[in-house]
């Protein structure tokens, strides 16, 4: 039987994997870590069905100035990166014109709309159902000018039908105690669910896919032997891996293998920082995000978590752990009692394209090469219907779906 190199073991890779090996091929999981070890180790835990619009909006653009300069702001870019920067903001700057942002948005909520209908079903087929929380995201407004400036989101949501329920300052605390009074008003979205342990769920997915036959190989990846059609994946170490298919699911760091195919992507890293608490002083059933102070935090692997913030820098540079304490910071105003005791920082790098919608594709150039990358923020919302998406364009399926608006040519 022919094989199918999966390359990227993060939680986009080991779906995908699991999938083609559910569905009776032969499949060779290849990273330089141990699955689950890049980004999805320190991902925010949330299936953030509402959280699918476009970055490059207008109203970012609009406050993008104020957050450059603000170096505890939300976005920020290190001014040696800023040359290298220039290409991938020009394409952010078309994206934000506003009939694509609403292209945008819409090819977004498509694939939201379906993250329920795959991840139950994979959860369910991995033995992992439990690993999915009952509870749901809290957005929170300190006041009216707070909620108004946020209001473009609620209707992006309201035109798509997802639900949400805004609620006032009593009600916000009797569902989460630890909530300083000075929030007056929220917004529950009940969709947005979390994983008890992003962690655990990756490399439990991964166990799941050798028990049915599939292969783990570790290495870096440095080219491909094809001539009409791929043949092998070489590693730096200097063995040849034969498949007569590849998937390119590296997260940030697709965009170099896609180059040694001739296939440039547009694909930037949006490093992301973390800090885990693991004696928190507080309980926690919801997570919580607080659009003016950007940040996010989820109870989740056994504590608490505080992440969020941009950070566009590239895959070299050294992380600067300031920005993880300036979230902790934040979160202490939303949760005054918040201790930070065992606590451990972490920073990680998110794949990003100009427009923020995930390229699940077929190469362009090369038969039997396929792209899942670029899901930014979204990669464990996204994971369980690009796994379902990428088995089907493999297989030869009939996606459920259009993915035009995802393929890899689009820019």
């Amino acid at each position: 039987m022919s094989t199918i190199a999966v390359v990227g073991a993060g939680i986009i890779g080991v779906t995908i994997a699991f999938e083609l090996q559910r569905r009776g091929r032969s499949v060779v999981l290849i990273d330089r870590e141990r699955p689950g070890k890049g980004a999805s180790y320190g991902n925010m835990a949330s299936i953030a069905v509402t959280e699918f619009m476009p970055a490059s909006r207008p109203s970012v653009w609009a406050q993008m100035p104020k957050w450059l300069i603000d170096p505890e702001g939300p976005v920020r870019i290190r001014p040696s990166y800023m040359p290298k920067l220039a290409p991938w903001f020009l394409r952010f700057l078309e994206a934000s014109r506003p009939s694509r942002v609403k292209e945008l948005e819409a090819a977004g909520a498509v694939l939201c709309r379906r993250v329920y209908d795959d991840l139950l079903p994979l959860l369910e087929a991995a033995n992992l159902a439990d690993m999915l929380t009952e509870e749901g995201c809290l957005s929170l407004y300190a006041d009216e000018a707070e909620f108004r400036a946020d209001r473009e989101h609620i209707a992006v949501l309201e035109r798509f039908g997802f639900r949400h329920e805004i609620l006032g300052g009593t009600t916000i605390r009797d569902l989460e105690p630890a909530l300083t009074s000075k929030i007056a008003k929220a917004v529950l979205f009940p969709d947005n669910r979390s994983i008890r342990d992003p962690y655990r769920l990756a490399v439990k997915v991964s166990e799941k896919f050798l028990s049915l036959g599939g292969r783990i190989e570790q290495g870096e990846v440095v080219g491909f032997d094809h001539s009409d059609r791929v043949e092998a994946v070489r590693l730096k170490d200097g063995r040849s891996i034969d498949a007569s298919e590849i998937v390119l699911c590296a997260g940030a760091y697709t965009g170099k293998l896609s180059r040694l195919l001739d296939e440039a992507i547009p694909l930037e890293t949006e490093r992301g920082y973390h800090t885990q608490i693991m004696a928190p002083g507080i309980s926690m059933r919801h997570s919580i995000i607080w659009p003016a102070r950007a940040f996010m935090v989820t109870p989740t692997a056994g504590g608490i978590r505080v992440g969020g913030t941009v950070e566009m820098a590239g895959l070299d540079a050294a992380p600067d752990y300031r920005r993880a304490k300036v979230l902790v910071k934040r979160a202490q105003e939303a949760l005054p009692g918040l201790q930070i005791g065992e606590a451990t920082e972490w920073m990680g790098h998110r794949p990003a394209l100009p427009d923020t919608v995930p390229i699940i594709s077929p190469s362009a150039k090369h038969r039997g090469v396929f792209y899942a990358t670029g899901h930014g923020h979204l990669g464990l919302t996204y994971a369980a219907t690009t796994a379902r998406l990428m088995g089907d364009l493999v297989t030869g399926a009939k996606p459920p779906i259009d993915l035009k608006p995802y393929r890899v040519d689009r820019f």
